[in-house]
């Protein structure tokens, strides 16, 4: 009897011990993960507290970059484009979306159509996008052949050469890229709505304004969650489209903490400088982020 208690006990102990390869499939991914991701993000908060052009020997010079940046009229003018960017690009693309999802949420016939055509920007690469809206903007472009035809010729310009509307004209080539993308998001959301509760609010005498207000919205709010932040990181790493179309020129008009993070970094050879930008990219991307969620945390909690 001991010896067959002793051999359950042992049974017993072995099935508790997971198999070798549950330890690989989890210390793998961690140790990829650390050394792909967690170990460049450390060395470039320490890189940023160094002097170095990626050659002759690196200086520690503490917080110089960051004290940098408040008497560089560079940076400045890059946080005010990206602030406009991350309004403008973020709230329209969700309001857009959005929009665009109620539209095309009913199964009717040809809708998919509309979905396909709008979700087809996504499948070309940001480079792609910026030379599609290049071609676009140019003075012959088709853009301003449209408007003079309107016989609005006064309001053509050279859209990417004129300070006042470079950025603007970005802004829009990167929206025709993104709506469609946040629209599949929010379709994917709407779906999972009971349709019993609309047709329940329908019958009460509830409008088209009143069912998107108090039953739609509240029940998309776990998709607004990810839609956002999905939104938010996208705007603040924005840079491939802004770098193929202007470069962040003309005069700096188009100038993104992101493309002037990789200015200093790479073409400069500041490498300490370019990872302190990143660093305030990261922690304004942390930020907006986390005042988002105890916001949203404290509004559900409310509710």
């Amino acid at each position: 009897m001991v010896q067959v208690a002793e051999e359950r006990r042992t049974r017993r102990r072995r099935a508790s011990v997971p198999p070798p390869v549950v330890f690989a499939l989890v210390l793998i991914p961690f140790t990829l993960e650390v050394v792909g991701v967690f170990w460049p993000a450390i060395n470039g908060v320490w890189l940023s507290f160094l002097n170095w052009n990626g050659f002759s020997a690196a200086e520690f010079v503490g917080l110089d970059n960051y004290a940098r940046m408040f008497t560089d009229p560079v940076f400045f003018t890059a946080l005010r484009n990206t602030g406009i960017w991350l309004i403008l690009f973020g709230g329209i693309s969700f309001v857009g979306g959005l929009a665009v999802a109620l539209l095309l949420q009913s199964e009717r016939r040809g809708v998919g159509i509309y979905r396909s055509a709008l979700f087809l920007p996504i499948v070309f690469s940001l480079v792609v996008t910026a030379l599609i809206w290049n071609a676009i903007y140019q003075p012959n472009g088709i853009l301003n052949i449209v408007l003079t035809n309107l016989g609005l010729g006064d309001w053509t310009r050279l859209w990417l050469g004129d300070p006042s509307t470079a950025l603007y004209a970005v802004i829009v080539a990167a929206l025709w890229r993104q709506i469609g993308y946040v629209m599949i998001l929010f379709i994917a959301g709407l779906k999972a709505i009971d349709p019993a509760m609309l047709e329940a609010a329908r019958v009460d005498g509830a409008n088209w304004w009143q069912r998107l207000r108090y039953i739609v919205l509240p029940q998309l709010r776990s998709v607004n969650l990810v839609v956002l932040s999905v939104l938010i990181i996208d705007a603040l790493r924005s840079f491939d489209i802004v770098y193929a179309m202007t470069g962040g020129g003309p005069f700096r008009s188009t100038e993104l903490l992101s493309t002037y993070m990789f200015e200093a970094a790479f073409t400069s050879r500041q490498l300490g400088y370019g990872s302190a930008l990143a660093v305030v990219i990261f922690l304004l991307a942390v930020g907006v982020i986390i005042s988002y969620l105890v916001r949203a945390f404290s509004e559900s909690k409310e509710d």
